[in-house]
């Protein structure tokens, strides 16, 4: 099943957020969603961070892996500054580091590099044996069966359109409070129409890889992000690209834990097309801290 014939107010949304405005040479400015959540996704600003930084660079090099750490919460209610330092500019890479800016202070920073297309050694890991996504229960259906009764939070979460579907292998960890192994499948898919742009697939790709990860690092603790009692939120976040991909289909993102020590949880994820080519590496640590007691 590729995705919708149709564009969709959630995707095309984000696409226009990807659009950053040019404020000058290097500097770059995004909207944030007035959505009612009281910070910016991580994964917007990851997304319009390499889209600042691959307007800076030579249409012939493509991003191969970028690095970033979030410093403070996004306001929602304001844009985002994005200043591209060029680093490096060499005979195959390309190196540029991006701040963002809110409110005259870095609440996030990336470095990126880009590399001229080339042949080479080409390996992967294979892609795990899990249900397709046509044999799980669909967003529209886990919202009937299950956000009636779900605490607000998750209601908030699972009730509203998003511009990238998700379907999980397992639900048992919205359900219940058991302790789970800290893995996950899950299927993602663009919910709308992605450009052909490379540098919007690449943003997008972006985008979807900071979901659900800090999830993965809980599971073995029989809680989730939605606890009111815990601090949850994104610290770093590394991503890889080894193979282009055109988003017109379901992408299965594994996820695993293997740590969770000092108020941190770390999670390593990998993105497969349908087909199973391995198309990005995704690592992440959070800060997963119990609220102090008033």
């Amino acid at each position: 099943m590729s995705q919708p014939h149709e564009q969709t107010k959630p995707m095309q949304d984000l696409i226009e957020r990807l659009d950053l405005e040019k404020l000058e040479e290097n500097l770059f400015r995004g909207n944030s969603p007035q959505n009612g959540w009281q910070r910016v996704f991580g994964g917007l600003v990851i997304a319009q961070a390499l889209m600042a930084a691959q307007r800076c660079v030579d249409a012939d090099r493509l991003v191969h892996s970028l690095h970033a750490y979030f410093m403070r919460p996004g306001d929602p209610s304001v844009p985002i500054v994005y200043q591209v330092e060029r680093i490096r500019d060499g005979a195959s890479f390309t190196t540029r580091r991006v701040l963002a800016i809110q409110h005259g202070k870095a609440i996030f920073s990336m470095s990126a590099s880009f590399q001229l297309a080339e042949p080479g050694f080409d390996h992967q890991v294979a892609i795990p044996d899990v249900p397709q996504p046509e044999q799980l229960m669909g967003e529209m259906e886990f919202r009937e069966a299950f956000l009636a009764k779900a605490p607000d939070m998750v209601k908030k979460y699972w009730g509203r359109e998003r511009p990238i579907e998700i379907r999980p292998v397992s639900l048992v960890h919205y359900l219940s409070k058991e302790k789970l192994d800290p893995q996950a499948h899950i299927w993602v898919r663009a919910a709308g129409i992605v450009p052909e742009d490379g540098h919007y697939r690449a943003a997008m790709l972006a985008y979807l890889s900071d979901m659900t990860l800090l999830d993965t690092s809980l599971y073995a603790h029989g809680t989730s992000i939605f606890d009111p009692e815990l601090q949850v939120a994104s610290l770093d976040h590394a991503m890889w690209f080894h193979r282009p991909c055109t988003l017109d289909d379901w992408l299965l993102y594994t996820q695993d834990s293997p740590s969770a020590a000092g108020a941190r949880g770390m999670t390593r994820g990998s993105i497969f097309t349908r087909d199973g080519r391995l198309i990005a590496s995704v690592a992440q640590e959070g800060l997963i801290r119990k609220r102090a007691n008033d």
